[in-house]
This record gives C-alpha cells, structure tokens and sequence, in this order.
C-alpha cells in the first residue's frame, strides 16, 4: 500500500506541474494578443526563454534558497519514493517561473531581451524563494512569530501572496524605470490607445490559464491524501465571480472580461481550502472589480504603462487574496477557520514590501549597467524585427 501510495503522489504532483507547465502557454498567449502586432513573436519568445532561464534558477539555486536541500547527489539517490523529490521540485519550479511571466506582460513592447533574462535569472534563483521559504517552509523562525503575536501562522494555500502578489510587485517597479512606450502619453495630455491586438488570442490565453489553474490550486496539496474538492469549486466560484464583475464594471470591453477570471483566480489562491463557495464567489467579485477599476486608473490617471495590468492583477488582486484568506476563512463567514485576519495582513505586507524592495534593487542596478529599454529607432520598429529579425505574419512568401 504504501509503494501505491507513493506511486500515486509522484502522479498527482507530476499532473500538477504539467497543467501549470501549461498555464505558461496562456501567458504567451494573453500577450500576444494584448501587445501590437509588431511585438507578437517576442512575447512568445520572451515566455519560453523566461522559462528556461527560471528553471536552470531554481533547479541550481532558488530551490535550495527557499527548502534548504539540492540535488548535487546521484541519480540514484534522486530516485528514491520513485523521485518524488524531483517532481515536487517540477511543480513548484512552474509556480516560480510565473513570475518572470507575470513581470513580461507589465514591460512588454519596449524592454530589452537579455537585460530582462538576466533579471529572471536573479529573481527566480534568490528574490521569490528566498519569501517563498519564509511562507512554504518556515524559514528564519518568521511564521513561528506570526503564530505566537496573532494565534495563526500566515496562511497561502496556493500563492495569492507568495507567487501573485509578489510577481505583481516586483514588476511595478520595472514598468516605473523603463516608463510608458513611446508616444504613449502625449505632451498635450492625450493618450494614443494601443487596443489589443487579436481578441481570439487574448481569450485563448486567458481560457488556457483558467483550465490550468485548477491544477495551480488543487494540486497544491501536494500529496493525493490532502486533495480537496473544496478547493476546486472555490476556485470555480472565484472565477466566476471575478468574470461577472468585469464583465458589468468592464461594460462588456472583451480585455476586461477575460481578464475577470484571472482576477478572481488570483484572489481565491491564498483561502480556497478555507473559504465557502460562496465567499470565494464575493471574493472573485470583488477582484474582478478591482482589476478594472485599478486598470484604468493606472493608465488614464496617474499615466503608468503596465501594458498587460499585472499590478492590478496579480500585484492588488493577489495582496486582496491574502487579506480574503483571513476574512471569509474565519467560522463567522462559513470558513473552516484557523486563520488570522492579522497574520494575513503581516504575512501579505511582508511580500509586498520584499518584492519592491527586490524589484526596484534588480531593474535599478540592470537599468545602470546595460540598460533597460529598446532604443527609440527598436521601439518604433518594434521589438519582433528589432530583437528576433521576423514578424509574426510574413508578408510575402519566399522561394528557396
């Protein structure tokens, strides 16, 4: 029984980092639809060489920083439990290279390739794991404190805080030093509107992120014994809510509707093992809200060129996800309880403050060494014939 049992964690755990392995196509995807045309192949590129700088990251680095363990050992020894050890490794490896993905929709259109992979490189190798240990592992005693100043430790079930709101975070400072693409903000106040520029695209990302997620929560169990269905309908709500509240705050705009989803998605992470049905519908709801208003006001009021809104989305939404956790996780709200209002705020303003500490020293340091942002000349070309020499679509066919 136990050799089955094990057999079956290595599968449950492995399935979970293949649907969020696949989460990563919806990144590519929600991009590549957002940005103009001209910078169509260079999300698509960006997603993928993200991805494989993160996972070089933290299969050397990150995952010893956040679980105090490596793999410079034999083969053999990484088969033991039918390498569970391994897998688990690939499953949380996928959870790290959301952020890079997350930062590449905030700085798309005029940052440039290698600086950024550099960037991913330090980010997932020492700033996300090194919080991650601190939530997921117990690192430097912190969640012992939390536990003894408010009763609970800091609860995250799935990562509104540690991968969403953090992700988030940290790119809020990139998007700020790199500042809006070219012509974005007029001098006479106007703004140019950049609208997305294939819908289809924009939807099929979004809908590849939403069927993944359910293996982003559930899957964070980790082993099959733990699995829980509560899990997988409070996401299903949170989804739902988030859609329906972009879809009438949003007045039917197609960005905010399939955006919505993801908003609520984010949110419900951090409490979906706690919370009632109905409360991870309010608190989809109210992320849902959140993205459309926040959106807004960062582009046509106080003029910051987050091309994809992930601060809003991931950096709001999720730090919302932490303080829900302890709201509608709490008995009174038809929770579970064992959670701590207070020990969420601690916890969610702890990763807030790491990732704009960690983002702006990164981009800070990389923006006075080498340089952030595509030339004037590279920008208005646009990035796919600047950086990777083709366009998404050729224009003429070519004879060999």
């Amino acid at each position: 029984m136990e050799a089955l049992k094990q057999g079956s964690d290595v599968l449950f755990i492995l399935l979970g980092g293949i649907m969020v392995l696949a989460m990563h196509a919806g990144f590519a995807f929600l991009e590549l639809g957002t940005v103009r045309k001209k910078n169509q192949v260079n999300a698509l590129v960006k997603i993928l060489a993200d991805f494989s700088v993160s996972t070089v990251a933290y299969f050397l680095v990150g995952y010893g920083v956040a679980y105090g363990t490596h793999f410079f050992v034999g083969a053999e020894e990484l088969a033991a439990k039918d390498g569970f050890e391994l897998v688990r490794f690939f499953f949380l490896l996928t959870f790290a290279a959301a952020i890079p993905a997350i930062i590449s929709g905030g700085i798309a259109e005029r940052a440039r390739f290698y600086p950024q992979l550099l960037a991913t490189a330090v980010i997932v190798g020492f700033i996300y794991p090194f919080f991650e240990g601190i939530a997921w592992h117990q690192n430097f005693g912190v969640q012992a404190w939390i536990q003894s100043v408010t009763g609970q430790p800091f609860h995250d079930f799935a990562g509104s805080v540690v991968v969403h709101a953090v992700g988030g975070w940290l790119a809020l400072p990139a998007v700020i030093l790199l500042g809006a693409r070219s012509n974005r903000y007029r001098k006479d106040g106007a703004i140019s509107a950049h609208p997305p520029s294939n819908i289809p695209f924009l939807a099929l990302g979004a809908w590849i992120l939403t069927v993944g997620w359910f293996g982003f929560n559930v899957m964070s169990a980790q082993t099959i014994d733990k699995i829980s269905g509560l899990v997988a309908v409070n996401s299903l709500m949170a989804m739902v809510g988030g859609t329906l509240a972009a879809l009438v705050v949003g007045k039917n705009d197609p960005g905010f509707v399939h955006n919505g989803p993801l908003a609520g998605l984010v949110a419900v992470c951090a409490g979906s093992d706690l919370m009632h049905p109905l409360g991870a519908l309010v608190v989809g709801a109210i992320a849902g809200t959140i993205f459309v208003t926040l959106f807004t006001l960062t582009q046509n009021k106080w003029k910051i060129d987050d091309v994809l809104g992930v601060w809003p989305l991931h950096g709001l939404c999720g730090s919302w996800g932490g303080l829900a956790a302890g709201i509608f996780g709490s008995k009174a709200l038809g929770g579970r309880g064992g959670v701590s209002l207070v020990a969420q705020l601690i916890g969610t303003t702890m990763g807030v403050a790491w990732a704009l500490l960690g983002g702006l020293l990164v981009y800070s340091v990389i923006k006075a060494a080498m340089g952030l942002r595509l030339s004037q000349e590279e920008e208005f070309e646009g990035a796919d014939l600047s950086i990777h020499r083709i366009g998404a679509t050729s224009d003429r066919e070519v004879s060999w």
